[in-house]
């Protein structure tokens, strides 16, 4: 029988909720990572984005220390720190700082993308270089920081010597599958937004993977999105937020997380709808029956070692409730 008492965890990208501020947003997020942290859930990441009026995650490590401080096991980590936009060092002194004040609580989840816009990106950028040369350097550069004091070269993260941050690469494509399997990190899959090259780049991963002193045999982490409610028909319905969000990105606009609606094809074109179906096709949606019957497909499937679930849903408490659902089905509930 296929597996599905696996390791949980929640990707937040911190939304703002229609008829909300910033400030709600970032209260909300610690509300959510408080609930799952009572609930055993893993870890808790938040993402990186930038010049987007709708999600509040553009400082993720401050987002981090503030969630750490209101919560009590749970990991915090970044999914992720988009490297393009940060010197190594940089990001070592600051995770090393914390990992000071939080020991063993810190995940570091790497991109290689912006996670913005070009000319965002351009005022963001630290220098001009393709950041797909540069990525894989610079990861070096932060497993170096956080290693051991005689691996150090004469520019040293302090704090951030002997800390051993677990490093993760993030991927939406096969790219980042061919480096983490060099480096024999672990990896984790954007499925939630970039489900289409799912199966090759953890296919890659497998295959390429080399044992390293931080991992001897490969460990993949899947994002997907989740929307379980008490029955089919209200997922479905809650599963319209999620569709709006992605709509959103779509068209380029900049409307807030919105309740969910009856009919979606008031809102969308036929093209739309197909764009955003293909965006949005990795996900556990419906009731708790529902949902451990596709989990353990997925699982049969793929045996991934760890789910990551991100839930775009308008009601906060329903959200939790989604989470909730999730944990009983891998804890065979």
């Amino acid at each position: 029988m296929t597996n599905i008492n696996i390791p949980v965890s929640v990707l937040n990208l911190v939304p703002i909720r229609k008829g909300n501020g910033p400030k709600e947003a970032i209260d909300q997020m610690v509300e959510l990572a408080q609930a799952v942290d009572e609930m055993g859930y893993e870890r808790y990441w938040i993402a990186e984005h930038h010049n987007t009026t709708t999600l509040v995650s553009s400082a993720t490590t401050i987002l981090m220390k503030h969630t750490l401080d209101n919560t009590k096991k749970i990991r915090v980590g970044s999914g992720g720190v988009m490297l393009p936009n940060h010197a190594p060092l940089t990001v070592a002194e600051q995770f090393g700082t914390m990992a000071t004040i939080y020991p063993d609580r810190l995940d570091l989840g790497l991109g290689r993308a912006p996670g913005t816009d070009q000319l965002t990106a351009s005022a963001l950028r630290r220098s001009k270089d393709d950041p797909v040369y540069t990525f894989p350097k610079d990861v070096h550069s932060l497993l170096t920081y956080f290693g051991a004091e005689e691996e150090q070269g004469y520019v040293k993260a302090f704090p951030g010597i002997g800390t051993n941050i677990p490093i993760y690469i993030l991927g939406s494509s096969t790219d980042s599958a061919h480096l983490a399997a060099k480096l024999g990190l672990p990896y984790v899959f954007a499925s939630h937004f970039a489900p289409r090259h799912m199966e090759e780049a953890i296919s890659i991963y497998r295959k390429e993977f080399q044992a390293s002193q931080y991992l001897n045999k490969p460990y993949m982490m899947v994002c997907l999105n989740v929307i379980a409610a008490e029955t089919d028909e209200e997922a479905q319905f809650e599963s319209t937020t999620m569709q709006q969000f992605f709509l959103n990105v779509v068209q380029g606009a900049r409307t807030p997380l919105s309740p969910p609606v009856k009919d979606m094809d008031e809102l969308w074109t036929m093209q739309e709808k197909n764009v955003v179906s293909s965006m949005a096709s990795a996900v556990l949606l419906g009731s708790k029956e529902s949902i451990r019957e596709q989990l353990t497909n997925f699982q049969e499937k793929y045996q991934v070692d760890e789910l990551m679930a991100v839930s775009y849903i308008y009601d906060t408490e329903k959200q939790k409730r989604s989470y909730q659902i999730l944990k009983e089905v891998v804890d065979g509930e």
